[in-house]
């Protein structure tokens, strides 16, 4: 498997040893996300979209109405996609060492609107990414509802992950002060399926719904 290669983007200019060249971490990172945001700068400025997405390989899937200004300007210009995971808050002995335990991964790229299969196998991949299961279980996509959604494939060539893990990094000397320091972990957890009103009577939630872990 081919390492990250660095760009002028994606190399960390700030604390280098948490960046990763693995390839399987970028993976690791985008493959346990549910939600990233969407960089593009349209007619001059800057938007952050939040959407769902899914991964085949090396290539990164994202979806929406054709009606959305973020995906109808996504394909003519370079984009910036964020996955982030918070793992903990650091708690030092100085406000200074104050930090996050994370994870992060950023891909950097031009995006192409994909059609036909492609198209089918991106919507299953975000899908799947979001409810995994779903896909052979719920009605599939109509013409008229596929005609209203883009997918677009963003490659995974250029990205840069960045990794912070571990205690407080207190200076020694703040070793002595009387105060707490450590790491309080954030962890996200699926809690018990809530049923639509609207369900007719008998239809049990399937158990891809119920056994459903947070990795």
């Amino acid at each position: 498997m081919n390492p990250l290669s660095a760009t002028p983007r994606t190399r960390l200019g700030r604390l280098p040893e948490r960046s990763s060249a693995d390839r399987t971490v970028l993976y690791e990172i985008l493959d346990a996300g549910l939600i990233c945001h969407l960089g593009i700068v349209i007619d001059g400025s800057p938007r952050v979209i939040p959407t769902g997405y899914g991964r085949l390989d090396d290539t990164l899937y994202l979806h929406g109405s054709t009606g959305a200004a973020s995906l109808r300007h996504g394909p003519s210009r370079d984009v910036c996609v964020t996955v982030t995971h918070l793992d903990g808050i650091v708690v030092a002995r100085s406000l200074f060492h104050h930090s996050l335990n994370y994870r992060s991964a950023i891909v950097y790229g031009t995006p192409s609107v994909v059609t036909g299969d492609e198209k089918l196998a991106g919507l299953r991949a975000v899908t799947e990414r979001l409810a995994p299961g779903q896909w052979d279980t719920a009605r599939l996509p109509t013409r008229k509802e596929l005609a209203a959604t883009t997918v677009l494939a963003l490659p995974l060539a250029e990205a840069s992950v960045k990794v912070r893990q571990g205690p407080p990094g207190d200076d020694a000397e703040d070793h002595a002060l009387d105060v707490w320091a450590g790491v309080v972990p954030v962890r996200r957890t699926f809690e018990a399926p809530i049923p639509d009103p609207s369900l007719r009577p008998g239809i049990e939630p399937p158990p891809h719904i119920t056994s459903r872990t947070m990795s």
